[in-house]
């Protein structure tokens, strides 16, 4: 069985507190984006989940969240039998992109239609909120307002149609629990859900992630490539996540000329 897990921007996102087991409270609108991976599951011969990787670099396998989603089903389903998956990457990571949470619910959706698991909905936003705060969105994978620690989901009526989406990531990995200790929550002054109501002109200066202030002060290339998306002509450009992907929102009639540079990744989409 073979899937295709898609990426996510982040449309705005705000740190507002932090809660004493040390996770925080966000608000964020969580937008899916035509960016695929690959993924592959095969019954195997061995015991627990075989993992070949392809494509981009995804680090360490022993620690994929494909793994993890595996052996997470694995002690609540003894009977699961064990697998060989192959991933080919080609949503960096490290990037603010979402692209390892949205495998490792792949993962977790392969098996229970594969073995029969029978898993309620209810079970499945569980298992894919032990993997990581942004998990569950994957569940859903439509534009939602996000709340909470990012689990707390509220589908939205929202469409890009009429833009494109481009896609910037640097040479660099910033690990999302390295950004999260740097960051000061505070309450915005305009709400994520009263700015994104507004046309997409007002968005600029509205519309804010708080991880740009400290991200930019160590990666000043990150703040160089917003810079150059607004200098191309970009109707609203952002940092995604905790970084280090940038994105720039362009109406269809722009010509975009954008120098090529070693080790970055360059995408463009368009988002009818």
């Amino acid at each position: 069985m073979i899937v295709f897990p898609n990426c996510k921007i982040n449309l705005g996102l705000n740190i507002i507190s932090k809660r004493d087991n040390g996770y925080h409270n966000i608000e964020s609108v969580l937008f899916p984006v035509k960016l695929y991976d690959a993924l592959e599951i095969l019954q195997g011969n061995r015991q627990g989940a075989q993992l070949t990787v392809t494509g981009i670099p995804a680090g360490n396998t022993a620690d994929n969240l494909c793994v993890k989603a595996y052996n997470l089903l694995k002690k609540h389903y003894p009977q699961l039998p064990g697998i060989n998956m192959h991933l080919h990457k080609a949503i960096p990571s490290g990037a603010g992109l979402g692209g390892g949470s949205a495998d490792a619910v792949s993962v977790l959706q392969l098996l229970d239609s594969r073995f029969s698991l029978g898993i309620s909905q209810k079970k499945m936003q569980e298992y894919a909120l032990d993997l990581g705060s942004d998990c569950p969105f994957f569940l859903i994978n439509k534009p939602c307002l996000a709340s909470g620690r990012g689990e707390v989901l509220e589908p939205l009526t929202l469409s890009l149609q009429g833009y494109k989406i481009l896609l910037i990531h640097p040479a660099i990995h910033i690990p999302t629990a390295t950004a999260f200790k740097q960051i000061t929550p505070s309450i915005p002054e305009i709400k994520i859900k009263q700015a994104i109501t507004q046309p997409i002109e007002t968005w600029k200066g509205r519309l804010v992630n708080d991880f740009e202030k400290i991200i930019f002060t160590g990666y000043p290339e990150i703040k160089k490539i917003k810079n150059n998306l607004y200098d191309q002509g970009a109707v609203y450009a952002s940092m995604t996540g905790s970084g280090s992907t940038v994105y720039g929102i362009f109406k269809n009639d722009l010509p975009l000329n954008f120098p090529s540079k070693h080790g970055y990744f360059y995408k463009l989409f368009d988002t009818a």
